[in-house]
């Protein structure tokens, strides 16, 4: 071979060798372009696919402020309805005037009868929050000794359903502390309505002592709702007397009677409602002087006749209604003007002393069957012409029937004088006796007001 050919052949190789190469840098040029064209085209359709995704939310969020697709507000039946008569305010407002008392803790739930008709809603307790803790607790003082938490609440929750205070089934007291170093104890209710309902028993007896029954002194009372009681418990003595025309001053008394004492003078009139012997807060000692008020109001004007003036001891009572010495009455007025009264039985004005003077005498807050014992002692100031006690007559009804009165005469007005000098607030078997003069003619009719 000569040495052009195998120039040829190397010249030929090397171009082969030129092309070869070419292919291997294409193809490797070809895969890159194709892996970036991948990757493109992956990017592509992910920015797409997000777009999709954020106009189909401004799509939905458009449609959902759409006049014509807003959807309707669901009326409720039940949940948010104001009450009656708070229409105006909110639920939230409505919580908090009940938070902050100004609301009673009472639901007027409504109430139907098997037919469907809806009948008047019936006043239901609630147990009040710790807000309104304070309308829902009374004190009570002067509780027998060593008496048990149990047994003081089944006494009142016993009492509130006899008297017919309870506004719903279950006791109404909750709970009980007794302080027995104190001898009190606090009393909590389960609504403020049956809280103030058992003011009503102020005074009443309970294992032979008289409760004082009060509110606490953090007691702060809730808008539109009444303070005091507004029922009578029968045979219970209320020991505060609330300012009014039937309100009675007893002064002049002396400081060794106590409450029981001057109760049993009073009594001797009628039932009292009220009574406060007014004592120093030092020494529990009595000042002299007292307050009353009775059931029967038109006992009044009996009871400031038959006391008014008598002489206790060294001292003379001076009874007359607590509205004429107040503080809006003038002193001229009250030393100017006497007592004047309308007796029943008598035609003439009553005065002191128990009106005036006639020849019957009528001795008060007595004992049955001593008829000769009071004989024997009105002897002693004249001659006794008769002696009466109201008696109880079938098929009569006679006036003063269950009065424990001993109606006198005597032969002379004089002699009857003597005998109420005599006998007036003089004790018989640790009573103390009450006298008053009485009309004769009402006293041969026998009656006996």
């Amino acid at each position: 071979m000569s040495e052009f050919d195998e120039f040829e052949r190397q010249l030929s190789e090397n171009k082969q060798a030129e092309r070869d190469k070419e292919n291997r840098h294409h193809r490797r040029s070809s895969s890159r372009s194709r892996s970036r064209d991948r990757k493109r085209r992956s990017k592509e359709r992910e920015r797409r696919s997000r777009d999709r995704r954020g106009d189909s939310k401004e799509r939905r969020h458009r449609r959902s402020r759409s006049p014509h697709r807003e959807k309707k507000k669901k009326i409720k039946k039940y949940w948010d309805v104001p009450p009656p008569g708070f229409e105006h305010i909110t639920p939230m407002q409505y919580k908090a005037m009940q938070a902050a008392g100004q609301i009673p803790a009472t639901a007027l739930l409504p109430t139907m009868t098997p037919d469907g008709l809806t009948v008047a809603p019936t006043p239901v307790p609630v147990v009040g929050s710790q807000m309104t803790r304070q309308a829902r607790r009374l004190y009570v003082g002067n509780i027998p000794f060593g008496i048990t938490e149990e047994s003081m609440m089944d006494f009142f929750n016993a009492q509130m359903r006899l008297g017919g205070l309870t506004q719903a089934p279950g006791n109404p007291v909750l709970a009980v502390q007794i302080n027995q170093d104190k001898n009190f104890a606090f009393l909590e209710f389960r609504s403020v309505d049956e809280t103030t309902q058992a003011m009503a028993f102020d005074g009443i007896i309970f294992q032979g002592q008289s409760l004082k029954i009060r509110r606490p002194h953090d007691y702060q009372p809730l808008p539109g709702v009444s303070e005091s009681p507004s029922v009578y418990v029968p045979g219970v003595v209320s020991t505060v007397v609330p300012d009014s025309a039937h309100k009675l001053f007893i002064g002049g008394l002396p400081n060794y009677l106590n409450d029981d004492q001057v109760k049993e003078l009073l009594t001797s009139f009628g039932p009292l409602k009220a009574f406060n012997l007014v004592k120093d807060s030092a020494t529990g000692l009595s000042k002299g002087y007292a307050f009353c008020e009775y059931v029967d109001v038109n006992l009044n004007d009996q009871a400031i006749a038959g006391l008014n003036g008598m002489q206790l001891g060294d001292k003379k009572l001076l009874v007359q209604r607590a509205s004429v010495g107040s503080k809006n009455a003038s002193l001229t007025t009250i030393n100017q003007t006497p007592v004047t009264l309308q007796v029943p039985g008598l035609n003439s004005s009553v005065t002191q002393m128990g009106g005036l003077p006639t020849e019957v005498l009528c001795l008060m807050n007595m004992y049955e069957e001593i008829v000769e014992d009071v004989k024997d002692e009105c002897s002693k100031y004249g001659q006794v012409k008769s002696i009466e006690i109201p008696r109880p007559v079938d098929g009569l009804e006679v006036p003063g029937t269950g009065k424990v009165w001993y109606f006198v005469e005597f032969t002379s007005v004089f002699d009857s004088q003597k005998a109420m000098q005599g006998l007036t607030g003089r004790k018989f078997a640790n009573r103390v006796v009450v006298t008053k003069y009485c009309d004769p003619d009402a006293y041969h009719r026998r009656d006996f007001w």
